[in-house]
């Protein structure tokens, strides 16, 4: 499987770790930037790459973003079609005690394939288990998943209304 990654300064650091970490692990890691440090970068011109990558192979790759918060960057992310970005803090618990895990879910209901995180709520410790989680969780396949992801899939904006 092919990962894609990118980050504008505020995920910096983190990235540079988790690319030569999931490099380390035997993933195909195409690192789209920051490849320096600039604390003036915009995280549109990291994350628009890694979408782009991600929305031509949805089911052969996968997409990690990293900024400050995350949110921004699954807002650009989603702009692209077959693209399902979530976003996650790694602080998230359940309300109720099952397997409400918000990765998880990501992955076996949503079949999300971009990854966003908020840097700035992460430890690299943290990061990496998130990060092994959802690339490790499959979709479940089931049938009413597959049937809302195709109406997702079926939003054309663009057409006009009859």
């Amino acid at each position: 499987m092919k990962i894609y990654i990118g980050t504008d300064h505020a995920g910096y650091v983190l990235k540079e770790k988790l690319v030569s970490c999931l490099r380390g692990e035997g993933y195909e890691v195409t690192d789209m930037g920051a490849f320096e440090y600039n604390e003036g970068d915009d995280y549109p011109d990291f994350v628009i790459p890694v979408a782009r990558a991600v929305s031509e192979d949805p089911d052969g790759s996968k997409g990690i973003i990293l900024g400050g918060t995350g949110e921004g960057e699954a807002i650009a992310a989603n702009k692209f079609p077959h693209v399902r970005a979530i976003v996650d803090y790694g602080k998230s618990k359940p309300v109720v005690d099952d397997e409400a895990d918000i990765i998880v879910r990501s992955r076996q209901h949503n079949n999300a394939n971009i990854l966003s995180l908020g840097a700035r709520y992460f430890t690299e410790e943290s990061m990496m288990e998130t990060v092994s989680l959802w690339l490790n969780t499959p979709f479940s396949g089931d049938e009413r998943h597959i049937r809302r992801l195709g109406k997702i899939d079926g939003i054309n904006l663009l057409e006009p209304k009859s």
